[in-house]
């Protein structure tokens, strides 16, 4: 059977146009699942949060380390003695660790994306969280266990009383410093288990 299309171009007319064939396009409109939003949003809050105990971490530990380093009262020097040596060394390299950590966060906010591959980024944060919690959770306890024997002595703090107090505010700093940097520890390995799970860093 011919169609009318066939019998207009023979009869000498113009065929008209054929309407344009319906398509079940619908399922393309929205490429992007409800669901993923959801996630995008969820996602961005959880690096928000982890960028929030990597600066708190940062803002205890840095002036830790400089409490300490500026720690010289008349004859008393905090380099003097092993432990504070051990509370600056440990808050400055948390300062540090803390900072690079931050512009991973804010990296990943901004883009996406992890300046690592995403399994190495993973696990460096884990690692590296674990290490360095312990680190200065050992150089605290130094640091407490020297300014107690210092203030029972009686000689150094008598003789200098901000030596011993200056002393006493970085360590407290360095406590502080500690108790965000386990958030951030409690946060990379839930990554590190949605990982090994999923497949992926996030939970989705």
């Amino acid at each position: 059977m011919r169609s009318p299309q066939f019998q207009a171009a023979r009869n000498g007319e113009t065929p008209s146009p054929s309407p344009p064939q319906q398509r079940n396009n619908h399922h393309h409109y929205n490429q992007t699942p409800f669901h993923s939003t959801l996630a995008v949003q969820k996602l961005r809050r959880f690096n928000w949060l982890i960028f929030i105990f990597r600066l708190a971490a940062f803002f205890f530990s840095c002036p830790s380390s400089v409490f300490m380093l500026t720690n010289s009262h008349g004859s008393s020097h905090w380099y003097d003695f092993d432990a504070f040596r051990f509370v600056f060394a440990a808050n400055a390299i948390v300062a540090l660790y803390s900072l690079f950590e931050m512009v991973v966060s804010v990296w990943e906010i901004s883009w996406g994306l992890t300046i690592f591959p995403e399994a190495l980024q993973v696990w460096f944060d884990f690692s590296h969280d674990q290490v360095f919690a312990y680190l200065l959770m050992s150089a605290q306890s130094a640091g407490t266990a020297l300014a107690r024997v210092l203030k029972e002595d009686q000689a150094t703090c008598n003789t200098s009383s901000w030596f011993c107090m200056q002393a006493d505010i970085s360590i407290a700093l360095g406590f502080a410093g500690f108790l965000f940097l386990g958030f951030s520890s409690l946060l990379s390995g839930f990554r590190v288990a949605c990982l090994i799970i999923n497949g992926s860093r996030f939970h989705l």
